[in-house]
């Protein structure tokens, strides 16, 4: 297809969490035209709803850069979303009418793991509500962990919030010594076990995961089960890291909202192996964007 000269290629990235979408659009030398922003973008919501999201980031970023968000016949969009890897997710993607010259998808931790590298090989490590880990090496795709909480995710938020509801319960039982951490925890139930498992009937990762500041916060000042508990977080997260190493990855990126408050945790041989990100999941978006156009990164 011929490009009208006065039309210029240009390169969507899109990124599609749980808890928002975000998008950019730059041009052919990396300069930032348009950017937007949307609510959550992720196949758990539904294919059709995360989709009608990113089209509502890409518009406003569109609207933004002047474009028809109708018609984009030289805008390259990779899109990096949330839950792309359930049954039939992809699939579904791939068969939606877009208005773009291509489209890439891929998960939204892989597109972190892309911009956390420059597209080169390396690895992320997520600490936040969940946590897993993820490496591109020679261009494979690995990853350990995040199948999702509360099977998986170690050492994530919502662990450490989990963890800290258990050791409650058996000290309001009198099964192990109470502390300031476990006191604070079951009064936000007024002391009630079974305001507890009501609460837990309908808890989401993200309930759990609002408990870890205060697991922090008391592991700081010296709470014994709060140290317990950030101690064997930050094991799992030694783990996620090692195990990237393992596979390959000589440098690992710690991302995630628990990043900074874990870090001081980790092992000494596993924080010499961390690195900041070069940049974020929508930089890595428009690397995968600009990949399909058959143009380096």
């Amino acid at each position: 297809m011929t490009v009208p000269s006065q039309q210029p290629v240009l390169f969507l990235g899109v990124d599609g969490g749980g808890t928002g979408c975000r998008a950019r659009i730059v041009d052919i030398d990396g300069n930032v035209v348009g950017e937007g922003l949307s609510g959550p973008a992720t196949t758990r919501l539904g294919v059709a709803e995360a989709w009608a999201s990113l089209m509502r980031a890409w518009g406003a970023a569109a609207e933004e850069a002047g474009l028809d968000p109708a018609h984009a016949p030289t805008v390259h969009a990779g899109i990096g979303i949330a839950g792309v890897s359930r049954a039939g997710s992809l699939a579904e993607l791939k068969a939606l009418a877009h208005p773009f010259a291509s489209t890439s998808f891929i998960s939204d931790g892989a597109c972190a793991c892309l911009g956390a590298h420059s597209g080169r090989d390396g690895a992320i490590v997520i600490a936040g509500t969940g946590s897993i880990g993820l490496a591109f090496i020679g261009g494979e795709e690995l990853r350990a962990g995040g199948y999702g909480f509360p099977i998986s995710d170690e050492g994530s938020g919502a662990d450490l919030g989990l963890k800290a509801i258990q050791l409650a319960l058996r000290a309001h039982d009198g099964r192990r010594d109470k502390t300031a951490l476990l006191a604070e925890v079951m009064n936000r139930f007024d002391n009630t076990p079974g305001e507890v498992v009501g609460w837990m009937d309908r808890a989401t990762a993200t309930d759990y995961a609002t408990l870890a500041p205060m697991v922090l916060r008391h592991a700081d000042q010296g709470d014994a089960a709060a140290r317990f508990i950030v101690q064997m977080a930050a094991e799992q997260i030694d783990a996620l890291v090692r195990r990237m190493v393992e596979l390959g990855a000589q440098l690992v990126t710690l991302l995630g909202g628990l990043s900074g408050p874990i870090e001081p945790w980790l092992s000494p041989d596993v924080r010499r192996r961390l690195k900041p990100a070069d940049g974020d999941a929508v930089s890595g978006s428009i690397i995968l964007a600009r990949r399909a156009a058959g143009m380096a990164a």
